[in-house]
């Protein structure tokens, strides 16, 4: 069942046509890579998608609903959560507080007043850091985690919103081969809770985890289906593969 629904967006910055008529889909619980060229239109889409920017043309669906206009706040709202590159930790409070304000974010005005929160979520903030192998560190301050532990725990913390569809923008970026490994490894229980979709360099490591790709070179969508399809297809090996 189509969860994102992405029909002719296109965005123009004057002269420069950064995106051309993109058109995509992603699924209930799958996990879809969005791959190509450095300034093939990536981030345009995702910034599309997320609300940091509006389409010139086109239409964006999340679960039935057009978001296409909607602020980022809005979006989130609607089930859409976003991971950036950048961490956007706070770097200066222990590991379990970055944790606890993503899971405030659902409380209401009086539960934070009454400082209530902190006791009826600590179960939860747990259960997230323990699945992201994080809870010896939740004394810790964030920013004395390695770069790829403060990765896993931005996703924890998107997660905490609990989306339909999570966005990560290269969440390798700057790992060890041995944490890309166990991001995947992280990566994978997140399917029976929401989607994914995907921005990576990395072809091994978003090969081995997603179900099906979109392939974008020169701001147009060149191939999107099941990732096996989307490898053997011509036009990728020459216009991606010959230059990433």
């Amino acid at each position: 069942m189509s969860l994102l629904q992405v029909r002719g967006v296109s965005k123009i910055y004057g002269t420069l046509t950064a995106l051309s008529s993109a058109d995509m889909v992603v699924d209930d619980h799958e996990f879809h890579g969005l791959i190509g060229p450095n300034g093939s239109g990536k981030s345009t889409l995702l910034k599309c998608l997320a609300g940091a920017e509006i389409p010139t043309a086109g239409t964006i669906h999340l679960a039935g609903k057009d978001i296409t206009m909607l602020t980022p706040q809005e979006r989130s709202r609607a089930g859409l959560s976003l991971k950036f590159q950048i961490t956007a930790i706070l770097p200066e409070i222990a590991v379990y507080d970055n944790m606890l304000i993503a899971l405030q974010a659902h409380q209401s005005i009086w539960g934070l007043l009454r400082s209530s929160s902190r006791d009826s979520l600590h179960a939860e903030v747990i259960h997230y850091l323990d699945r992201f192998r994080l809870r010896e560190r939740q004394y810790d301050l964030a920013g004395e985690l390695s770069h790829g532990q403060q990765q896993w725990l931005e996703i924890a913390m998107a997660l905490a919103l609990k989306p339909r569809l999570l966005l990560l923008d290269e969440p390798t970026a700057g790992m060890s081969p041995q944490e890309r490994r166990a991001t995947g490894e992280l990566l994978q229980p997140i399917k029976a809770q929401c989607s994914l979709l995907i921005v990576e360099h990395d072809l091994d490591f978003i090969k081995d985890i997603c179900d099906s790709l979109t392939v974008l070179d020169q701001g147009q969508i060149i191939a999107s289906g099941r990732t096996q399809d989307v490898q053997n297809d011509a036009r990728v090996k020459e216009v991606y593969l010959a230059h990433v």
